[in-house]
């Protein structure tokens, strides 16, 4: 296990590490997830081992440090990823991310170029204010008191066995800031950020079950890759793990 400071109380971010050929790839979850868990049964699929992986923790989540006073939007996780990154000496990166992490991923590149070579987002979050129906609109609905006193607990009640087993595991007011965080998005918007990474090779993965991607076309114009993922919902990497693996590793 890998750790860096970030943030200004010397709090750590932390991953795990398996070793291989540069450039690195580096893996993000989402919201209430945790790196290793979402992603370690891919990377050692044919298609994508060999190469150095790193599984990154966000703030608040999985392995990594839980600072009461730190913000978790968008732009911050983004800065601790870019902190843990430059302590692994990580340059050129192709970044592998799922739903929250994409938008972070998305940001870190728009942040810090000189990290990131490739970008991976599975069914990123790309605009603000997602419906009522998204993860995230639901924990923000609740005050960060309300969620931190019981809120927590009863979401983690609905939200099923799969979800539940690493959000459990995420700080309660950590998860609600992110989730707080992802809702007001970025700023330009994540989606205006992606379309506009013309020196970086951008791939936007969805799952079949989801439906089409919202602006998808004005997307292709711009030179981002969208490909679906067959017989797979939001959970691309657990609903279809080869054909993930293929489409992360097509033309890398």
């Amino acid at each position: 296990m890998q750790q860096a400071e970030f943030g200004q109380g010397g709090s750590r971010i932390r991953w795990t590490e398996a070793p291989g050929e540069e450039p690195a790839r580096v893996y993000v979850h989402g919201l209430g997830a945790a790196s290793a868990v979402y992603h370690a049964h891919v990377a050692a699929r044919p298609e994508l081992a060999g190469r150095r992986s790193l599984f990154v923790d966000l703030p608040g989540h999985g392995i990594s440090d839980r600072p009461q006073d730190f913000g978790y939007t968008l732009e911050e996780h983004a800065d601790a990823v870019a902190a843990a990154l430059d302590a692994a000496g990580v340059t050129g990166a192709e970044l592998v991310a799922h739903s929250m992490g994409g938008s972070v991923a998305i940001v870190l590149a728009h942040r810090r170029p000189d990290l990131v070579a490739r970008l991976v987002v599975t069914e990123a979050n790309l605009d603000a204010f997602p419906p009522s129906t998204a993860g995230s609109s639901g924990i923000a609905s609740w005050t960060e008191e309300e969620f931190v006193d019981g809120g927590h607990a009863r979401v983690l009640e609905k939200v099923g066995p799969l979800w539940a087993a690493t959000m459990r595991l995420a700080d309660p007011r950590g998860l609600h800031r992110s989730a707080v965080g992802l809702r007001r998005g970025s700023e330009p918007v994540m989606r205006e950020i992606l379309a506009g990474l013309d020196t970086i090779e951008r791939v936007y993965l969805q799952g079949e079950l989801s439906g089409p991607l919202d602006g998808a076309e004005a997307l292709e114009a711009a030179g981002v890759r969208i490909l679906t993922v067959p017989a797979a919902g939001h959970n691309v990497m657990f609903d279809n793990p080869d054909a993930f693996a293929r489409a992360v590793a097509a033309d890398a």
